[in-house]
């Protein structure tokens, strides 16, 4: 949607002239549940995108519509609900708890929300809808916070209000973009560098149409197993404070002295840790091949240890193999579903979108979608 045709569809909804905002999902082309183990990630901002768009109310509420997902709702911004309502507008309703928890003032406000970004499909829909809303509502009182503080405030809202324990990546990644590049981000200090995508590289990102659900079940469950092995690897090592601080000698000495899930969960993170940091070298270098087998050995180990790929991720991701221009995929996201990501080379891109969707609808009989993806910039004003 054009952000003219979003003013129009606001005023005629709410009968005043917005400012409009723009967040971007993400793919992450490596270094999967390490970001909430403190470890390496390396994620793209990719062109789809929220726009929330906003002007003030005389009163106190707060009232959100959207025309993509379902149920208009109004809150009061003095008594906010303290837990999610289990909507959609939970990720906004989230931010507006977390920045009053801060001290910022909230003024009365009509949102309307549109979005681009596939729901649950791994590719950070939350997050692009958070960073945008964040935006919108301190726009009302010109509050201003560096963008890495913004990420941090989403990252507060999914956390303690939605109930999902996702680390900073996604929102991060959501304001910080830069087209044309990845970034290496290390989520403890949040020092990062922009690392170039290649020139003639296509980012094709292939969704199974498996939904997953990040705020419920496996997920929450996988970071408690990282933290049951951070506190069984302290032992040995009394410095550890995440599984981003066990080398792979001790985590190799004592592969028979812990049980052996929680062993398996924290080889995934130690491993997925020194793979993120080699892909971004070989990315910047050019080496596409070594960048292929790591995110070949990325998801292997995401299957096999870490557990959260599905039968249709393990199939599209085998169906990539052997096309013509690939260079690297594997799933991305949490897992359970959503989508996988594909190095490719720009002028196979099409064909290859063609083919890996026939692959995948006679194996399973499920109509994939494929986006055919670059690296675009993070959040920003639109007007």
């Amino acid at each position: 949607m054009k952000t003219s045709d979003l003013a129009q569809h606001f005023e005629k909804t709410f009968g005043t002239q917005p400012r409009i905002f723009r967040a971007p999902g993400r793919v992450n082309l490596i270094g999967e549940h390490t970001d909430y183990n403190d470890g390496y990630v390396m994620p793209a901002a990719v062109g789809f995108s929220t726009y929330v768009a906003i002007a003030p109310r005389t009163d106190r509420n707060l009232a959100i519509h959207s025309e993509e997902f379902l149920g208009d709702f109004e809150f009061d911004l003095d008594h906010l609900p303290e837990k999610r309502v289990g909507a959609w507008c939970d990720y906004v309703v989230g931010v507006a708890s977390v920045l009053r928890q801060q001290g910022h003032t909230l003024a009365g406000a009509n949102l309307f929300v549109h979005g681009e970004v596939p729901i649950g499909a791994g590719l950070s829909s939350s997050a692009a809808i958070e960073v945008a809303s964040a935006l919108a509502l301190m726009s009302l009182n010109d509050t201003h916070l560096p963008l890495p503080e913004v990420a941090k405030l989403c990252r507060q809202a999914e956390n303690s209000f939605v109930g999902a324990r996702v680390g900073i990546m996604d929102q991060f990644v959501s304001c910080m973009g830069k087209a044309g590049h990845a970034f290496l981000l290390d989520c403890r200090s949040l020092e990062f560098k922009f690392v170039p995508i290649p020139a003639g590289l296509q980012l094709v990102v292939c969704n199974t149409m498996v939904r997953h659900d990040l705020a419920t079940g496996a997920y929450n469950t996988r970071r408690e197993e990282c933290e049951e092995g951070v506190r069984a690897f302290a032992k040995w090592n009394p410095a550890i404070r995440a599984l981003r601080d066990v080398p792979v000698e001790l985590l190799d000495q004592h592969a028979k002295d812990v049980p052996t899930t929680i062993w398996k969960r924290c080889s995934h993170v130690v491993r997925e840790n020194l793979r993120t940091l080699d892909a971004a070298a070989a990315l910047t270098e050019g080496n596409l091949a070594r960048v292929g087998k790591l995110m070949h050995d990325s998801h292997c180990s995401l299957r096999d240890l870490y557990e959260v790929s599905c039968r249709e991720l393990d199939i599209m991701v085998e169906a990539a193999e052997g096309l013509l221009g690939f260079c690297g995929g594997r799933m991305t996201g949490g897992g359970f579903g959503g989508c996988t990501v594909n190095l490719v080379h720009e002028e196979n891109a099409a064909d290859f979108a063609a083919h890996i969707a026939e692959r995948y609808r006679q194996a399973t009989g499920i109509n994939p979608q494929v986006y055919l993806c670059s690296a675009e910039d993070g959040a920003q004003t639109l007007t």
